[in-house]
């Protein structure tokens, strides 16, 4: 029936139909950065099909309806028998299957498997972040599983496969696998070593039983899960397939699901082991040793999906403004609104750039890469995490009302935004962790300041904000109690040296300005009147 009260004007078309990838320079640029030239034209032809399917409005129902339909928890069947399964919709399947299809388990087995799939990580984010989780930890565990050639052999090859196979089967009859993570629990949090999962050994080989629980344990119908738990010999990290190779299901009882803020397409689950069947990954008393690789390379994915979230609140927030007219003109031509946009877009620059960065030093084997990635991982998930629900939240106000509404989009991102901050150690957790790099061995910070070194001379601003910080490091005696400020500015300077070597000179120049030489209010919109903001909004606004 046509409306007889008023024509609908001034209402800007959706975004869709456009190439995730493609649109977003900072990106782009990234990629052909870091990735050798005989990698770069095929990198860009996977990651420019995998925008447009991000982007089609196909593949955005898809997250949606994930995410409208949260997954359902089975324990028992009709007559029953214990099953513990979790019922996701389709649109789960769907999207968890173009991720693996798209390389995001591959990375370990593909030149530039980092950078390529740290790329696409941004890209997938902004369909839907909540399937980045299993494709996150199967992923990340390959590090881990190298502490055992054995286990490595035996499990790489599944967890790198192209193919989404779901459904519990013993792990030898799938096409690819997938992996999950359980360490904390009720009494400990974040404090694994107070732990009470027990593990009593079963054979000289390798093989367990354990008995305990694990408080948060996404992704639960995962094939095979790195778990903590305590042996003889202190905490260690052990294997649990969901599915014995004789097909009989292990011990995995699902108690519940978390009611969860946001990430609501996602299963996280609390679960039991009794008498639970578990392969040790590693020396006995040593499970942290043995698990640290996964959690670092985690933590780098949580700096990467809070990057692709905020890219996607600043490309909702630049469309919305390129097409929204008020007082006169478009939104995105008003000077106050064009500042809060370029400020946006200047935060959202800065994390993909730095999340980049890391994942290129992934991919040598250089000592002095791995050096940096020991102090920079733990800063960039410390400071990136901790911007983007700010980001998100001022993006969702440059809608308006609109954005308040959950048809825009905006809720969800906004409910999404906190988390990444919270797993994987939340800040102070991260914050400590600096702490523990630059003590001891001078290693990880000289790899620190060679990095920030190369921009030296570039801007007197980076400098001097180098300077101060060095200063501040030269005492670190009592410096638990101003952890987050170090962290914090470890962070910042570093996404200002990247910029002023990688980004346009009217970013870099803005970045230094607000964010190294204290010409920033409390809030987005406060940029100097020195900045580019028009150069700033158009770099970051995604064409249809």
């Amino acid at each position: 029936m046509a409306p007889t009260t008023h024509t609908v004007t001034n209402q800007p078309p959706p975004l869709v139909g456009y190439d995730v990838f493609v649109s977003d320079r900072a990106l782009t640029e990234g990629v052909a950065r870091h990735l050798d030239a005989s990698l770069t034209d095929t990198a860009i032809a996977e990651l420019t099909a995998l925008g447009r399917a991000a982007g089609s409005e196909q593949v955005q129902r898809w997250g949606a309806d994930a995410n409208a339909n949260p997954p359902i928890l089975h324990t028992h069947d009709r007559y029953g028998h214990r099953v513990d399964e979790v019922e996701f919709h389709p649109a789960w399947h769907r999207l968890l299957g173009k991720g693996v299809g798209a390389g995001l388990t591959a990375a370990w087995a593909r030149p530039g498997g980092h950078v390529r799939r740290a790329a696409a990580t941004v890209v997938w984010t902004q369909v839907d972040a909540g399937n980045n989780c299993p494709l996150s930890m199967t992923h990340a565990a390959v590090p881990a599983l190298r502490s055992d050639p054995a286990l490595a052999a035996e499990w790489e090859p599944r967890l790198a496969a192209t193919v989404y196979d779901p459904g519990l089967r013993p792990a030898g009859d799938k096409a690819g696998v997938l992996f999950g993570m359980g360490m904390t629990e009720k009494q400990g949090g974040s404090d694994v070593r107070a732990n009470t999962t027990r593990a009593v050994a079963l054979t000289p080989g390798g093989e367990y039983r354990l008995t305990g629980h694990k408080w948060f344990c996404s992704a639960p119908m995962s094939d095979a899960f790195l778990v903590l738990a305590q042996a003889a010999d202190g905490l260690t990290c052990f294997l649990v397939p969901r599915v014995l190779d004789d097909g009989s299901r292990n011990v995995f009882a699902i108690q519940r699901l978390k009611d969860k803020l946001g990430n609501r397409s996602n299963a996280s689950a609390e679960v039991e082991f009794d008498d639970t069947w578990a392969r040790r990954v590693g020396d006995e008393g040593r499970g942290v040793a043995t698990i640290i690789g996964m959690v670092a390379a985690t933590r780098l994915d949580c700096a990467l999906g809070s990057a692709g979230l905020m890219r996607q609140a600043v490309a909702q927030a630049t469309h919305h403004c390129a097409h929204r007219e008020a007082f006169g003109g478009l939104l995105t031509d008003k000077p106050l609104m064009r500042n809060v946009l370029a400020d946006l877009a200047l935060e959202s620059e800065a994390a993909t750039t730095l999340a980049l960065r890391l994942a290129a030093a992934y991919d040598t084997d250089d000592e002095g890469e791995r050096d940096l990635l020991r102090l920079a991982v733990p800063a960039a998930k410390y400071w990136v995490t901790k911007r983007c629900t700010p980001v998100v939240a001022e993006a969702l106000e440059c809608l308006g009302g609109n954005g308040y509404v959950e048809e825009s989009g905006m809720p969800r991102l906004l409910r999404e935004s906190p988390l990444n901050s919270v797993w994987e150690g939340s800040g102070n957790v991260q914050a400590l962790d600096v702490l523990r790099a630059l003590g001891g061995s001078t290693r990880a910070l000289d790899a620190y300041l060679r990095e920030v070194g190369l921009s030296r001379g570039a801007d007197r601003r980076l400098d001097k904000a180098a300077g101060e910080l060095l200063a501040d490091l030269a005492d670190l005696e009592g410096a638990e109690g101003r952890a987050r400020w170090l962290t914090e500015r470890l962070a910042l300077v570093l996404q200002g040296s990247l910029l002023v070597r990688f980004a346009p000179p009217e970013v870099a120049d803005a970045f230094c300005a607000s964010r190294l030489g204290g010409e920033h209010g409390g809030a987005f919109g406060t940029l100097p009147r020195t900045v580019a903001t028009r150069a700033l909004v158009e770099r970051a606004r995604p064409l249809l």
